[in-house]
């Protein structure tokens, strides 16, 4: 085994969000400072890069709304201490469905929302409703819950940039966007004058423990040997490498998606508009030539047939941006995670195609993108259940935060919270043993989850 050359009370692999979060937790909440987060690239750098830097409590499940809730309220905090530095905004998310009478979803609702209070879920209909679309009176005014608009005529005064054949819409309204990318300076800026380090090396071995002994090698090629008396497992995409360093299985997958980001030169996109969601699924707007080349060819030939909903789009940059962001969350396929995954070339297409189905003028850019454009992708780590896993590992010492499968920005507050009280000893609310690996050995809970229809997947 490599030499050991530092000792740490905690050693966490990974610097994404969530490792981040962990240690700053552990730093703020606890007072935990020998901690050292142990990263091959740069922080911040790997899946947390590709986020869409969106957040919300809308899930199909009561303890996932109770997760993003909790997370909502932490990065609140942080926005309100720091002068709003994350750009916290409360737009909410808008989820569009031409379904006049979405009784699917309202069940969702109603099954997510459950035991969280009266009044959480707002039915709207008629010219006359009572409703508020924007944050004018600032994000902290805006109500928790939703308002569903129900019928084209009321969608249509509040919402006259969507396809007019939209017929309700959920508004989200404890959703929105911010900088992931500003949470984790400010959280890494934090744990750094607390006495916390960044050890820019990647992993190559794990004796386990207590105390861990990590060998390390650092982009010179210097191993180096790190003991620890905790070891945190929050490598995102690798977090299954990590686990089998210690012997152990982490029920994970990991499925590539894209995002496109370019310069709205044509002003297609309010500046003002929520994160939207086109929940329906469609056929591409191919032609009959396109559609026959695309059939012929295995690789490709799912394109050709009907597709599932999911495609969003939100403006990005504020009042002043002129960009704006495209994703579509449709690939399943199970992939080898890589630092550097190669990228669809047809995903601009096929994104901008779907996406105009909802938003008409995007039309205008299928095969006349700006040059600047932006085409980037990351991996997906997830659970069957899309539940992420928080909590310890089988090997005495060892804990995991991984899995938050596109959830990763707006839950990593959460997350680190969690699993920081759980390294501390501290009081642990009811969700912690639900989130974390532990609820694998509950058959009714995991039977339930896989039972759903609907995982929260966007």
């Amino acid at each position: 085994m490599t030499p050991v050359r530092e000792t740490a009370e905690v050693a966490i692999v990974g610097a994404g969000i969530v490792g981040i979060a962990v240690a700053h937790a552990l730093a703020t909440r606890h007072g935990i400072r020998d901690v050292v987060l142990v990263e091959e690239g740069e922080p911040m750098g790997l899946t947390s890069a590709q986020s869409g830097e969106n957040y919300r409590n809308w899930w199909p499940h009561p303890v996932m709304r109770e997760f993003t809730d909790l997370s909502t309220g932490l990065m609140e905090a942080i926005a309100r201490t720091t002068g709003n530095r994350i750009r916290l905004t409360r737009r909410g998310y808008v989820l569009v469905t031409r379904d006049p009478r979405p009784a699917g979803l309202l069940a969702e609702l109603e099954a997510g929302y459950a035991g969280a209070g009266a009044g959480l879920i707002r039915l709207h209909e008629g010219a006359g409703a009572a409703y508020r679309p924007g944050e004018e009176a600032g994000w902290e005014a805006v109500p928790d819950g939703v308002d569903v608009l129900l019928g084209q005529a009321l969608v249509r005064r509040h919402f006259p940039h969507l396809a007019p054949d939209a017929a309700a819409i959920l508004h989200i309204r404890r959703a929105g966007d911010l900088s992931g990318q500003a949470l984790g300076q400010y959280m890494l800026e934090t744990l750094r004058e607390a006495g916390g380090r960044l050890r820019r090396a990647r992993v190559i071995a794990i004796e386990p423990g207590p105390p861990f002994r990590i060998a390390t090698e650092a982009p010179d090629g210097t191993r180096a040997g790190i003991a620890a008396r905790v070891l945190v497992n929050a490598a995102g995409p690798f977090i299954g490498r990590i686990a089998a360093m210690l012997g152990e299985t982490l029920p994970v997958r990991n499925v590539l998606q894209q995002k496109l980001a370019f310069e709205d030169r044509a002003g297609v996109i309010p500046r003002d508009m929520a994160f939207t969601i086109d929940l329906d699924p469609q056929s591409l707007p191919w032609t009959a030539e396109e559609r026959a080349l695309l059939a012929a060819d295995p690789a490709t030939a799912a394109l050709a047939q009907p597709m599932p909903g999911g495609i969003h789009c939100r403006p990005e940059g504020g009042p002043g941006g002129r960009w704006i962001k495209l994703g579509w969350a449709y690939n399943h396929a199970a992939a080898e995670p890589v630092r550097a995954p190669a990228l669809l070339p047809h995903f601009p297409d096929i994104v901008l195609r779907a996406a105009s189905r909802l938003h008409p003028g995007v039309a205008a850019y299928v095969g006349r993108l700006p040059r600047a454009a932006t085409h980037y992708g990351g991996f997906y780590t997830m659970t069957e259940e899309n539940w992420p896993l928080v909590g310890p590992m089988r090997c005495p010492g060892a804990y995991v935060a991984g899995a938050l499968s596109g959830f990763g920005t707006m839950a990593a507050c959460a997350a680190g919270a969690l699993l920081a009280d759980r390294i501390a000893g501290a009081a642990l609310p009811a969700l912690a043993a639900a989130l974390s690996p532990e609820r694998q050995a509950d058959a009714a809970l995991m039977a339930a989850l896989r039972g759903q229809a609907a995982k929260g997947v966007l």
